[in-house]
């Protein structure tokens, strides 16, 4: 269904990829991970015709118009309605004829090797400009529902969605065209739990190909049969078949492998270094201790057995076989320190309502924090999650009930979209004005959250959403606070950030409330759950009795089947 060979893209200086060659076939589940600046979009571009290659070649065996591709920024005429976005098909015949048209031209011109696959090709493409595909009226509902687009008024302009409602809406007309294969960039971000739960379930009975990059590890566990990884020290891109958690464990042990071999090779350099030192040693004592003829013809012979070892190891040392030291690589540096002790409560919520307008948010709320624990809040896109963290540090008021932070307590608040950072201040000034350091020692500690060289000068305005998330973790935790309120702080992170930023949490003793959608980061963190939906907040004691055990809008049983 689509056949790469040999892509490579640079961009400058800037090597992204090399040499990338795969195929995908009918039915095949790919997930396409990788560091973020690696070049899985640019992939995804050019596969699509939106990017020319440096060299190399992607073909599909449908026609491009039977390629449905979900980029990550989307981009509607704001003067459309809901509606019209959704289902006006002019769009899609324009493109099936434009296809046609394309087909017709490269049938003439083509080879006789080429002619079957575009003849497929030009008879889907005819089918589908003929008999365009029409989705019952409930099978659209189910897509709209599962999606949290049911609410939305059909006539709403799209200028006034919110930037995760336009991402549903793009994801529901995709899945409403029901392409042959889906390109799917990043298709989680904005979906709260529920919604990740509904599409997993979807995609599960898609028929066709799909290739998906996402940072969302239990995702792509439930729904990728294979892991293409891409970024890796040669620039290029190598396949793992197999579930994510598979890759994982096929990653974990060539990690070992990797240090068994260099563990290996560097007790061969020790010893080579020690017979060296010892027959140089032994020569030296010879000639040292006598004048005889003998004797210093011996030593030369002793010292020449040290020159052998010299040369053995130089050619070592030089040889394409050499195993570097293995590195993290990919990580961010995060490390949170000990957190200074507080009360056994830490934060006491009573009573508390919240609302905008006549209906409110949640009313009635009565939850205890205790020192230690680590929470994830989790619930509906809408449901008041990130209402209920400003409420704690203040940015708005209740509107009843009473929030009491607890003695000895220092709140450390992470924003969703770091709107606590100044925009017209760049990373080197937010890092001195929260710690009071030297600039050589702050330019020291930014290196260490990826921020290299000029980097640090950047104004915060025109850092990318991931450059962003680092800063505000840095300043987070210089900051020495032992009550963390994150607001999805792993929403920009790629995968192993991610790892790294669960590492660093499992060594941090203060207390955490998480408002996070990510499964797997919730299931590593999180000692307890609290839900909130159907106007009020209900704890669990985990993310499995959250999801399986009650609908937090409906107080009825999950239709969905429980998180692996």
């Amino acid at each position: 269904m689509l056949h790469v060979s040999d892509l490579a893209k640079r961009y400058g200086d800037t090597l992204l990829f090399d040499r990338v060659s795969f195929t995908i076939n009918a039915g095949d589940r790919v997930a396409l991970i990788g560091p973020n600046g690696s070049g899985k979009t640019t992939l995804l571009r050019i596969l699509i015709g939106q990017e020319s290659p440096d060299q190399g070649s992607a073909r599909f065996d449908v026609p491009l118009s039977a390629v449905g591709y979900l980029p990550q920024g989307l981009s509607f005429d704001q003067n459309l309605c809901v509606s019209q976005v959704l289902m006006d098909d002019s769009q899609d015949e324009a493109r099936w004829a434009a296809e046609l048209e394309r087909l017709g031209i490269a049938l003439s011109q083509a080879s006789e090797s080429e002619r079957t696959a575009l003849e497929h090709a030009y008879a889907v493409a005819l089918e589908h400009l003929s008999s365009p595909a029409v989705l019952p009226p409930y099978q659209v509902e189910s897509i709209l529902a599962g999606l949290g687009l049911s609410q939305v008024s059909p006539e709403t302009p799209v200028g006034l969605l919110s930037g995760g409602q336009k991402t549903r809406l793009g994801l529901a007309r995709l899945l409403l065209q029901q392409p042959e294969m889906l390109l799917l960039d990043e298709p989680t971000n904005h979906l709260d739990i529920t919604a990740l739960e509904w599409l997993e379930l979807y995609l599960a009975q898609y028929r066709g190909a799909m290739l998906i990059v996402s940072h969302d590890r239990a995702f792509l566990e439930n729904t990728a049969s294979t892991v293409y990884e891409l970024g890796n020290d040669e620039h290029t891109l190598v396949a793992y078949p197999g579930t994510y958690s598979e890759y994982a464990q096929a990653k974990q042990r060539e990690h070992e492998r990797t240090w068994q071999q260099y563990s290996d090779q560097q007790e061969r350099i020790s010893k080579l270094e020690g017979a060296i030192s010892h027959w140089k040693g032994q020569a030296s004592r010879i000639e040292g201790e006598t004048i005889a003829f003998y004797y210093r013809k011996r030593a030369k012979k002793v010292a020449h057995q040290a020159v052998i070892r010299q040369r053995r190891l130089e050619r070592m040392l030089q040889s394409e076989d050499l195993v570097d030291k293995p590195v993290q690589g990919w990580n961010v540096k995060l490390e949170f320190g000990d957190a200074p002790p507080s009360g056994q409560d830490v934060l006491v919520v009573e009573d508390l309502a919240k609302g905008f307008g006549p209906d409110p948010l949640f009313h009635d709320v009565n939850m205890i924090l205790r020192r230690g624990e680590r929470i994830a809040l989790v619930g509906p896109n809408g449901s008041g999650k990130t209402t209920f963290l400003r409420l704690i540090v203040g940015e708005q008021q209740p509107d009843s009930g009473s929030i009491r932070i607890g003695s000895g307590v220092r709140v450390g608040y992470f924003a969703q979209e770091q709107e606590t950072l100044d925009p017209d201040a760049n990373a080197l000034e937010h890092v001195q004005k929260a710690t009071g350091i030297s600039e050589t020692e702050a330019r020291n500690l930014l290196h260490l959250y990826l921020f290299a060289g000029d980097d640090v000068f950047t104004p915060a305005r025109n850092l990318s959403y991931g450059e962003r998330a680092r800063l505000a973790l840095a300043i987070l935790i210089l900051q020495g606070s032992n009550l963390l309120l994150l607001d999805e702080p792993v929403n920009h992170l790629d995968i192993p950030s991610r790892e790294r930023f669960e590492q660093a949490l499992a060594s941090y003793d203060g207390t955490i409330l998480a408002v996070v959608h990510d499964r797997y980061f919730v299931r590593r963190f999180a000692t307890g759950v609290w839900g909130l939906g159907s106007g009020t907040m209900r704890r669990y004691p985990d993310l499995h009795q959250a999801l399986a055990g009650v609908d937090l809008d409906t107080d009825q049983p999950l239709s969905v089947r429980p998180v692996r």
